[in-house]
């Protein structure tokens, strides 16, 4: 197949997702850190609380944080993946050979995950109301701040959308593959 070497449109979304995979893994990398230094700066955290918002069980609050950044972890995680595969994917289409049976694996692990994105998110916002109504009495810290995670419809449709192309690029890496048998 000829390459596609200078579509402007392919290297801008090869920019974005490098963009994107680096993000998430700075992300990452900044959960990562910010578990152990909860940890060496409880007491200094507790004290904080404790003039600011008296009535936050504090040792509960940190645990809820730490299983909160471990979600969040995951999440990222997960998102670095999808990108990384859709990353794949557009070098193909570079490449100018998209219908390839491994596009339509990618697509398939892409669907899994976006499943994935929709389980993580609801501990996620289990622990973010959680701390949310901890902070409710004290409204020095509190804010106003609304957190919709959970499953969400757009989600569940791009998942949809996702194993339905993936059979569509299955059926066309094998009817191209049948095509170059009969020549």
């Amino acid at each position: 197949m000829t390459s596609i070497t200078r579509d402007p449109l392919l290297a801008a979304a090869k920019g974005i997702l490098w963009f994107l995979m680096g993000v998430m893994l700075v992300g990452a990398v900044a959960c990562v850190v910010a578990m152990p230094a909860m940890l060496l700066l409880q007491d200094n955290i507790t004290i904080q609380l404790g003039k600011d918002a008296p009535t936050v069980p504090v040792p509960t609050l940190l645990w809820a944080l730490a299983g909160l950044l471990v979600f969040v972890i995951a999440l990222l995680l997960v998102l670095f993946r999808i990108f990384q595969l859709l990353k794949r994917i557009v070098s193909t289409v570079g490449e100018g050979d998209p219908f390839v049976p491994e596009n339509a694996t990618r697509l398939t692990q892409m669907a899994w995950l976006t499943l994935a994105v929709q389980l993580v998110t609801l501990p996620i916002s289990g622990f973010a109301d959680w701390i949310d109504e901890a902070f409710a009495d004290a409204p020095e810290v509190h804010s106003d701040i609304t957190i919709n995670a959970g499953l969400s419809g757009n989600g569940l449709l791009l998942m949809l959308i996702l194993f339905i192309l993936a059979r569509v690029f299955r059926k066309g890496a094998a009817m191209r593959a049948e095509l170059e048998g009969t020549v």
